[in-house]
């Protein structure tokens, strides 16, 4: 498995990090503790060294599975983890008024001590605000976990979806190594400032949802439906009409990954590592072959010709459906 460093502060990991969320959270009923420890540890042994989880996940059943399956391969693996909602709010309300956050420095200090418990570790290796609390001033949540690095808890301070002001705010009191955002062929906002300053900062992209929450895989269409517990009943972007009329990107990857002797999922990942050599994508999955297309996407090269004709027939087409709806869009990019 190639390896990829991310930000200056010299975080190496796999090319391909395993986001886990999935296995326990959001994508329909809790997985089989016992199938995912096999997954997870199954992933170490193909290559996989980068894991992403976080308190809210569950919440808390993610992270202590994640611990479990990884204590006994600790020192083969960076895992992240997350802090900034306030988990005695049901993570659930997601689907009704929005969540509540909470990034105060005592309440971040109280989660990473109950995150190293769940994680069976003595560090974590990447520690992200899970989203911009707009209460706390940036430079405190910075400072705060500045203070953690300092006391050997932390090794690294992480942002997810927040607006390229703040992470300059955040980087000058404390460097960012990562920022984790949503990023794909069918979601490309990133490109309108956040990579020109992650490049100028030296950090770090971490792409979730690189797969479009499975809808780039070529797996899912307009008849397909979800189990009632599966978040993505919520949103805009899996409706049928929308996934109707989203469907000629999924044939786009398509007709890409048979002239590659490829699948749509790996032409999409390849994609996205071939943007900039500082990009770790995580895709979940609860399934070891799906592990295993995943992982093959880093072999994949593709060509700059490759690259601008997905390019070139990505731009003529217009992605239908907003991405979240509007209580969690308006917690991104502040």
């Amino acid at each position: 498995m190639q390896k990829r460093t991310l930000g200056k502060t010299g975080l190496e990991v796999s090319a391909l990090g395993l986001g886990c969320m999935g296995m326990s959270f959001s994508y329909g009923p809790p997985k089989d503790k016992q199938e995912m420890i096999s997954l997870l540890r199954t992933a170490v042994e193909r290559g996989i060294t980068f894991f992403d989880t976080a308190e809210v996940y569950g919440p808390f059943t993610n992270e202590e599975l994640v611990g479990e399956a990884l204590a006994p391969l600790r020192d083969r693996v960076v895992i992240a983890t997350k802090f900034g909602f306030d988990t005695s709010v049901d993570p659930r309300a997601m689907k009704g008024s929005g969540p509540v956050l909470n990034s105060r420095p005592e309440h971040i200090k109280e989660v990473a001590e109950a995150s190293l418990k769940r994680l069976r570790t003595d560090v974590i290796d990447l520690f992200y605000q899970h989203r911009v609390d707009p209460d706390v001033p940036i430079e405190e949540v910075a400072g705060a976990v500045k203070e953690l690095i300092q006391a050997g808890k932390v090794k690294h301070f992480g942002l997810s979806e927040a607006g390229v002001q703040t992470i300059r705010r955040a980087h000058a009191v404390q460097p960012v190594a990562a920022v984790q955002n949503e990023y794909s062929l069918w979601f490309r906002r990133p490109e309108e400032g956040l990579l020109q300053t992650l490049e100028e900062l030296g950090i770090g992209l971490v792409p979730y949802s690189p797969l479009g929450k499975g809808f780039l895989t070529g797996k899912i269409d307009a008849n397909t439906t979800f189990d009632s517990t599966d978040f993505r009943t919520t949103l805009p972007r899996f409706t049928p009409e929308a996934m109707k009329a989203n469907q000629a990107l999924v044939d786009l990857l398509g007709r890409i990954a048979a002239q590659k002797k490829a699948t749509p999922a790996q032409i999409a990942l390849a994609w996205l590592l071939a943007q900039k050599p500082w990009i770790v994508p995580i895709p979940g999955t609860t399934r070891l072959e799906r592990l295993d297309e995943n992982i093959g996407a880093v072999e994949l090269q593709l060509t700059s010709d490759d690259l601008r004709e997905i390019d070139s027939a990505a731009v003529r087409i217009k992605v239908e459906g907003a991405r979240y709806p509007e209580k969690l869009e308006q917690l991104t990019g502040r």
